[in-house]
């Protein structure tokens, strides 16, 4: 049955289909090495690198030849990858548990785009320009200085409440152009509920020239709420101590100060913000695929509103990639295939990504939600298990830190742990070290690392250098450790978008395959619930104690015991 005519009939099983027999025999079969491949095929970098957007994308050094890419071509196609893309890209309900359309990519389509896309009786285009165009107009007022806070005093600290996605992207955003930040203005995040987050937040910061974004869709989120209310006390007893701040003054304080991003009106005004300074988003918008939304108006207000509509174009310049090319030549498609490849045929649990740009510390955090929230999954979308392994553990930090930690294993350890490289030819800050371009040895690096990885070091060549005896199995690496090169010219607004949307469409592809719904996340909410219900054993509540079981009531038991104001 056809996913994009019936986005919720059963998932078609890819272990029944033809090719996964094939695939399954030719990893059986596969023979030979990356040095092998690559000395047999001098055209092999060429055939197995491709353009999408602004990325140069190199896959040549993962451990696939080009029968193994024409059957993950088979099993696309058989599975339905592209007719359940075309679904979700024209607001079809993908996602069958809330049975709601998908429609992130909607976020990012350009003004006056056509057609225009209207989805369940709503104008789709309509509703997220507008939107924007109030984002923008508060980012304005504030980075003009027409926004003060309560004082008169202009805003120089933007805090930014949230959790899960609505704090992973917009501080992943912010650290990757913070180059791009207004003079004398800055963002914070604050996201968990432990009180030191807090405390070390707004411990530095003057309550007169700090706005507060609450960032929460439902404006009930348990962490995003408790924060909000600490640091609208921090804020209401600086203003009180510093400024003279009366009880009359409070109610407007709270509404100079604080803005939300939010659909719950009511909540919202019940908070003291002010409804007009709430923006929303969608149902079809989920947390982990909403940077681009208003829960962007963080990186509006302090990169400004042209840095946040070339970070859009980006995104839209991946999905149009990802719609439109054939393929054979469809990078995100290839990457989920990839990905699928080392997950259920090389037996691969992990995956690294590996940024070569200190600006994107925070990248391979932000992909852990996007991945393993969206793809952790054990049941299809129909209800039924899965009938392969799904999800990978997606991990990672900037080179070349990585290299003196964890480097080790990825090279010569007994795991495969396919990674993913990215670097730019032009750095944020060209530094020199004497006669030395400090960019250009860091990039020798990422390319070393790659080389290393795919073609490794012979018994021989160990001993051409004069080493001999135990030593030189130490100093052996076997190499066929798959990696794929992503460049690009340099770190902008766009080419960040591209990044940030391909590993979404990557993902999708991945989900697609293992037959699994990537956008809900009912595995968040066991323990959130528990922790409602725990809330009177903590506090000391005996009989509640002994209601639990053993380990946990010991544990709280501890607590009780221990706890130190």
């Amino acid at each position: 049955m056809n996913p994009a005519t019936s986005p919720s009939a059963a998932p078609v099983d890819p272990t029944a289909t033809a090719a996964w027999g094939e695939l399954e025999a030719h990893n059986i079969e596969l023979t030979g090495s990356l040095r092998e491949w690559f000395d047999a095929d001098p055209r092999r970098a060429e055939t197995f690198t491709h353009d999408a957007a602004d990325l140069r994308v190199d896959l040549s050094k993962n451990l696939v030849t080009p029968r193994t890419r024409e059957l993950l071509l088979q099993l696309a196609q058989e599975v339905g990858v592209e007719a359940r893309r075309d679904a979700m890209f024209a607001g079809a309900h993908v996602n069958t548990t809330e049975d709601r359309a998908v429609l992130h990519t909607a976020l990012r389509r350009p003004s006056g785009a056509s057609p225009a896309l209207e989805v369940d009786g709503q104008q789709i285009d309509a509703d997220v320009q507008e939107t924007l165009q109030r984002v923008y107009d508060f980012a304005r007022s504030v980075r003009s200085g027409e926004w003060t806070g309560v004082t008169g005093k202009r805003i120089e600290t933007v805090v930014n409440i949230g959790i899960g996605g609505s704090d992973l992207g917009p501080v992943m955003v912010y650290e990757a152009l913070k180059p791009l930040a207004q003079d004398g203005l800055s963002a914070r995040f604050l996201s968990n509920i432990d009180p030191t987050d807090a405390y070390e937040t707004t411990r530095d910061l003057d309550p007169e020239t700090t706005l507060v974004i609450v960032a929460s869709k439902t404006f009930t989120t348990l962490e995003t709420l408790t924060n909000a209310r600490l640091v609208r006390q921090w804020l209401l007893t600086g203003l009180r101590e510093q400024a003279g701040l009366t009880a009359e003054q409070e109610e407007e304080a709270v509404a100079k100060h604080f803005v939300a991003v939010s659909t719950a009106l009511d909540e919202v005004e019940a908070f003291g913000i002010d409804p007009r300074n709430a923006f929303g988003f969608w149902n079809w918008v989920g947390g982990r695929y909403s940077v681009d939304s208003a829960i962007g108006t963080v990186l509006a207000t302090v990169l400004g509103p042209e840095v946040f509509e070339e970070l859009l174009a980006g995104f839209h310049a991946m999905d149009e990639h990802f719609a439109a090319a054939p393929a054979a030549q469809n990078v995100p498609l290839l990457m989920g295939l990839l990905n699928v490849w080392n997950v259920n045929f090389l037996e691969a649990e992990t995956h690294a990504v590996l940024p070569y740009s200190q600006y994107l510390h925070r990248f391979p955090a932000y992909l852990q939600q996007l991945t393993m929230e969206s793809n952790g999954k054990s049941v299809r979308w129909d209800g039924s298990l899965a009938t392969t392994e799904t999800g990978e553990v997606f991990w990672g930090e900037p080179g070349t830190n990585g290299q003196h930690a964890f480097y080790q294993l990825i090279h010569q350890g007994t795991r495969i742990v396919p990674a993913d490289f990215i670097a730019f030819a032009s750095p944020n800050h060209a530094l020199a070290d004497g006669e030395q371009d400090v960019h250009e040895l860091f990039l020798a690096n990422f390319f070393a690392q790659t080389k290393a990885l795919a073609f490794g070091k012979t018994a021989e060549e160990v001993r051409a250098e004069g080493t001999e005896g135990p030593l030189v199995a130490a100093r052996e690496f076997s190499g066929d450790r798959p990696t794929t090169s992503i460049m690009a010219p340099a770190l902008t607004p766009s080419v960040l978008g591209q990044l940030i949307a391909l590993y979404e469409h990557i993902t999708f592809v991945q989900g697609v395959v293992w037959g699994i719904n990537s956008f809900d996340q009912w595995g968040v909410e066991l323990g959130k619930q528990l922790a409602k219900g725990l809330a009177g054993a903590v506090a000391g509540d005996e009989e509640a104690i002994a209601a639990e079981d053993a380990s946990t009531a010991g544990l709280i038991r501890y607590y009780r015991e221990h706890r130190r104001d």
